[in-house]
């Protein structure tokens, strides 16, 4: 399986901070890549760099075999990476069909009119957000607006979609419809990274999990191996952790 994103050595420097520091890690077109580690880890930075918000310091970027290294954000999403947030903030003056109709144009190539709306309103269908379409997008809960984040992403037609922290303060219901959406992406051909703390979601949703501590690239490979890397469980599972999947495995 091809490549779609490729890191080579990849550091980004602020000051005398590397944030990240010599990253190496192949994407294939089609995965569903966990991205975990300690609060701090670079997780964020790294996703920046990917998208052209803090471009690396040393080392390259490729995305689909060319070299997006120096790109700006705009252009980074024109070639088909999007992203979500995670802190949440749709425009808040802007319905939820005018939120999602803006991305379609932004980075989809539509230009204003109907068919961006009837665009969008098929996203909002697809996550569930169709009979609020017409509301302010102020006014929806978290849950509906990570929901949003979904469409808004979908809707500048993606080949790698990156996802921050998109199960945070929601509850446990709305995780397992969070995964469910997640997975419908996939589904769609679409190659996910997800950061994520909740391990059961890394655990039941990713083909394979990438750790990051203190800006480096601890591990990286099937989750199963990635649970019972004494590095991992070190850095950031912890003992209990692992005792834990031990007992529930025995």
């Amino acid at each position: 399986m091809s490549a779609l994103l490729e890191l080579s050595s990849v550091t980004r420097r602020f000051g005398g901070l590397r944030a990240v520091s010599d990253v190496t890690l192949s994407v294939p077109q089609g995965e569903v890549l966990g991205l975990i580690g300690p609060n701090g880890a670079g997780k964020t930075t790294l996703v920046n760099v990917i998208t052209g918000v803090h471009p690396a310091s040393a080392g390259k970027v490729r995305f689909a075999g060319e070299d997006i290294t120096r790109v700006r954000p705009y252009q980074a999403a024109r070639r088909g990476i999007a992203r979500t947030f995670q802190i949440v903030q749709p425009f808040p003056g802007m319905t939820v069909l005018e939120n999602v109709a803006a991305a379609a144009m932004f980075a989809g190539g539509l230009s204003y009119g109907q068919r961006a709306r009837d665009e969008a309103l098929q996203h909002l269908r697809f996550v569930g957000l169709a009979e609020v379409a017409n509301s302010n997008a102020a006014a929806l809960t978290l849950a509906m607006r990570k929901r949003l984040e979904f469409a808004k992403g979908l809707a500048m037609r993606p080949k790698l979609l990156l996802l921050d922290e998109v199960n945070a303060g929601l509850n446990a219901a709305e995780v397992d419809q969070a995964l469910e959406l997640i997975r419908a992406i996939a589904a769609r051909g679409v190659t996910v990274l997800i950061i994520e703390h909740l391990m059961k979601v890394v655990l039941s949703l990713c083909s394979r999990i990438a750790v990051l501590h203190h800006g480096e690239l601890i591990a990286a490979g099937a989750p199963q191996a990635i649970i019972e890397d004494p590095r991992v469980i070190q850095a950031y599972l912890g003992k209990r952790y692992a005792r834990a999947q031990a007992g529930a495995h025995g």
